[in-house]
């Protein structure tokens, strides 16, 4: 999935990485993966889910659903685990959970507006206790690599109180 994410940054006409760059990129930079951050996660759905507005970084702001409450376990830096919790939001007319998030990484060794992971429960949300959540698949929004793209930032709720040395780093482009 790297490589394949690799290649249409370099080389897709719908790149988000400005064309002058793409000559010059060898692709980007990730932590190694860990199956620590590869979790079981509790599903709390939202009977009535409320109706959010997320900032985003151009200013403008979208709506989702807040579905569900995602709770689980991970790594902290002193070796122990800690319990952190993700809402899960859902654009109208998607099946697909969208988990932007921010964690101690953020800003320094991640991009700045925070990082996504996408979730696709097979079936009804309704119809299930738990999710596997990969934190090896956050990936950066595309707003890091050109203004034209509006992203949405996490909301408070998703800030976790830990690192997650998972997934994508910062791309730091140049």
């Amino acid at each position: 999935m790297r490589a394949e994410k690799d290649e249409f940054l370099a080389d897709d006409p719908q790149s988000p990485l400005d064309p002058a760059l793409r000559d010059d990129f060898d692709g980007l930079d990730y932590f190694a993966p860990d199956p620590a951050y590869r979790v079981e996660a509790d599903v709390d759905v939202h009977d009535d889910p409320e109706t959010v507005e997320l900032t985003v970084r151009n200013g403008t702001a979208e709506r989702f659903h807040r579905v569900a409450t995602l709770s689980f376990v991970v790594p902290s830096a002193s070796g122990g685990e800690v319990e952190e919790s993700l809402v899960a939001l859902r654009a109208e007319g998607s099946a697909a959970l969208f988990l932007p998030f921010r964690d101690k990484t953020t800003g320094q060794q991640t991009y700045d507006g925070g990082r996504y992971m996408d979730l696709h429960p097979d079936g009804d949300l309704g119809e299930v206790d738990r999710v596997t959540l990969d934190f090896n698949l956050a990936y950066t929004p595309f707003c890091a690599f050109a203004d034209a793209f509006a992203c949405p930032l996490p909301p408070t709720d998703n800030w976790l109180d830990v690192a997650v040395p998972a997934g994508e780093r910062d791309p730091a482009l140049e």
